[in-house]
């Protein structure tokens, strides 16, 4: 596949790989060295030191899975603001998840995509900012296809086809996905915000739920997510009150 043909602009500036070991960090070389269009897309079906949220490692199994990149200029986005880019993509890859599983998937907090209980992609994004504005923006997503073995001791993952049985057409999905992210930050470039963030609340797992939570100290506290703040921290409700929390500040029990 040598260009995204699906989508306006996303993946017209197209690189797969064989095999990478981060594809967010080429994207980072690449912009370290160049002036990459907005919607370049980094790919590869065999990436060996993936990463996710706060310092954590992606398993992915070679040729089951996609593990992309893509690079924005989101220069219209406040750095004030950036949650809201977070919030568009991770409704764009639930928009291509629900595509292909009719399920009860949703984001669980900030931007992992669930099916039930059970963790089907993540997202790392990683924004450069100039000013009071976020200059350039790489994300990084990585979505479990056809793997259905798990061997990093991860506690609940799942994949396409665990769900479904079925096996999937890598590129086929791989231009979805890049469709389903454009269509959101369009959206966002519209002026949108204020109904992505709805959005958002509407599809986050456990919004307005009485579940268990547990905080760094080993802490276990009964809660209800009431919302999110500004800039992105999750709120919940307990007998203590309304806390806000951080990212690797609040355990989810499940």
């Amino acid at each position: 596949m040598d260009t995204i043909k699906k989508t306006l602009f996303v993946g017209k500036e197209f690189y797969h790989f064989p095999e990478l070991a981060s594809t967010n960090d080429y994207a980072i070389e690449l912009t370290s060295k160049s002036k990459p269009s907005e919607g370049t897309v980094i790919s590869t079906y065999k990436q060996v030191q993936g990463k996710g949220q706060a310092g954590s490692k992606w398993e992915s199994e070679p040729d089951k899975n996609i593990s992309m990149s893509l690079i924005l200029h989101p220069k219209f986005v406040a750095a004030r603001d950036q949650f809201v880019l977070n919030q568009a993509i991770s409704l764009g890859v639930l928009d291509f998840v629900k595509n292909y599983i009719n399920s009860n998937a949703k984001i669980k907090w900030s931007n992992d995509i669930y099916i039930s209980d059970k963790k089907v992609a993540g997202i790392l994004i990683q924004n450069s900012l100039f000013s009071r504005n976020i200059q350039s923006s790489i994300i990084g997503v990585g979505i479990n296809i056809n793997q259905t073995i798990f061997k990093s001791g991860a506690p609940n993952p799942t994949s396409f086809k665990l769900e479904t049985g079925n096996d999937y057409n890598l590129d086929e999905l791989l231009e979805m996905l890049c469709w389903s992210m454009e269509m959101r930050y369009l959206q966002l470039k519209a002026n949108a915000g204020e109904k992505i963030k709805t959005e958002y609340l509407d599809n986050l797992y456990r919004y307005m739920e009485d579940a268990l939570y547990q905080v760094p100290d080993g802490e276990v506290f009964r809660g209800r997510i009431i919302g999110v703040e500004k800039f992105g921290k999750l709120m919940i409700e307990s007998k203590n009150g309304i806390q806000n929390f951080d990212t690797k500040q609040v355990k989810f029990i499940i």
